[in-house]
């Protein structure tokens, strides 16, 4: 194995000369495919490796998150909304909006927030909104990544050609091309239902109906779903975004964190008899 280790190391970075430099991207690939044949690279490596190249050549319309999926403050709302709104949507950063989405006004930290909990009557979000970085769709990755570290930004609004707001973009979203899907402190939780307060708890899309059932003390059916996300999705008819809200029984569940491949987590509430929450 070993005597085979020198040209392909040659072969992947190239003589001085550059004669042997791969001609394109594919040749490239290639050349680590071969690498990891001969396991001179393991495949997390190799994954890794391929999404890098893949990643130069995309641009930010490729990983945004769209116009409706964007969890939004507005700055009429009260402290008290601001902070449900925040343990719902579990996000760490939040565009603050005036009249729209199409004015985006600043972005809030969640951690701002903590020093009003206990003195609410001193907030003022003015004070707290930071300004926006907005980005082009088709600014290339590759740009923005450097643009993020350059700044100590983790955040930026997109914009279409006509400058309307498409989405939003952040510095998570860019390193899960590279590294792949990033686990936030909610994905370390390991119970599948976690209590956020007397009356809402958070729910994993991936818990079974009939643990809920359990839980709860429901009769929620396994005929069509056997996940509580299914249910959901059942119920809706399709993959929803967040912020979706959906009642089954007498039970409202909101969606707290999608994507365009899966549902993640859900928030839910029980509701009385005329759809009011209890």
């Amino acid at each position: 194995m070993d005597n085979h280790k020198p040209s392909l190391i040659n072969k992947l970075f190239g003589k001085l000369s550059g004669s042997l430099l791969p001609e394109n991207m594919d040749a490239l690939r290639e050349l680590l495919r071969q690498c990891h044949a001969q396991e001179m690279l393991d495949s997390d490596t190799l994954a890794r490796l391929e999404n890098v190249l893949k990643f130069n050549q995309m641009q930010v319309r490729d990983v945004m998150i769209s116009r409706a999926q964007m969890d939004v403050i507005k700055t009429t709302d009260s402290i008290e909304r601001i902070m449900a709104y925040v343990v719902d949507t579990a996000h760490s950063r939040f565009p603050v909006i005036a009249d729209d989405k199409d004015h985006v006004i600043g972005i809030l930290h969640a951690k701002d927030l903590l020093k009003f909990a206990l003195n609410p009557e001193q907030f003022k979000l003015e004070s707290l909104t930071r300004p926006p970085v907005f980005v082009p769709e088709g600014k290339s990755l590759t740009i923005l990544l450097k643009e993020f570290q350059e700044q100590h930004n983790h955040m930026a609004i997109v914009v279409d050609e006509y400058g309307g707001i498409s989405g939003l973009v952040t510095f998570e979203d860019l390193m899960e091309e590279i590294v792949g899907k990033i686990e936030d402190e909610f994905d370390e939780e390991e119970d599948n239902i976690f209590p956020v307060s007397a009356e809402r708890w958070q729910i994993k899309a991936t818990t079974e109906i009939n643990d809920f059932n359990q839980y709860f003390d429901t009769n929620f059916s396994t005929e069509e779903a056997d996940t509580i996300g299914g249910l959901v999705i059942h119920e809706l008819g399709h993959l929803p975004v967040r912020g979706e809200k959906v009642v089954v029984g007498d039970w409202l569940f909101t969606v707290a964190r999608a994507d365009k491949r899966r549902l993640h987590t859900l928030m839910a509430m029980r509701v009385k008899a005329d759809g009011a929450a209890e």
